[in-house]
């Protein structure tokens, strides 16, 4: 899998925007302003302070967990999903969003159900699912949508 617009990436503790050049991705790096590790193979916090550096402006694409703390198949998708950023790391940014503490950005993509999965690319929604699913479908669903 391979995105030709990466090259800037948002730094998932700071948010800060990070040019990477595409053939060094897999090398990691580091933040520029605040040293973290630009991919922990884990998944983003996602908030309405982070989301658009992370959708829009970062140069590879985001996939966004909205979920919600009382949301039990929301609890059961969680390790899969942290999982499968595990397996799609640094090639696609995974995010989870907490849609009780970020209603406007619920509100926003107009999210009905939980759990749902939104992909993004250049900040454009190009796919969405609803439903908890395993890691393999997770990633094989990103896979699947991913733009070339």
């Amino acid at each position: 899998m391979s995105t030709s617009s990466a090259g800037i990436i948002a730094c998932p503790s700071c948010a800060t925007l990070n040019r990477v050049p595409h053939d060094k991705l897999t090398a990691g790096g580091k933040c520029g302003r605040c040293g973290q590790a630009l991919f922990q193979a884990g998944p983003v916090t996602l908030t309405a302070a982070n989301f658009d550096a992370h959708s829009a402006r970062s140069g590879i694409p985001l996939v966004v967990d909205f979920w919600a703390e009382w949301c039990g198949p929301c609890k059961q998708m969680a390790p899969a999903f942290a999982a499968a950023a595990g397996q799609l790391e640094p090639y696609v940014r995974l995010g989870k969003l907490d849609t009780e503490a970020e209603q406007a950005l619920a509100a926003r993509f107009a999210i009905r159900s939980i759990p749902t999965l939104i992909l993004f690319s250049q900040g454009r929604e190009i796919a969405r699912q609803s439903g908890a699913m395993p890691a393999s479908a997770i990633v094989n669903w990103v896979r699947q949508n991913v733009p070339g």
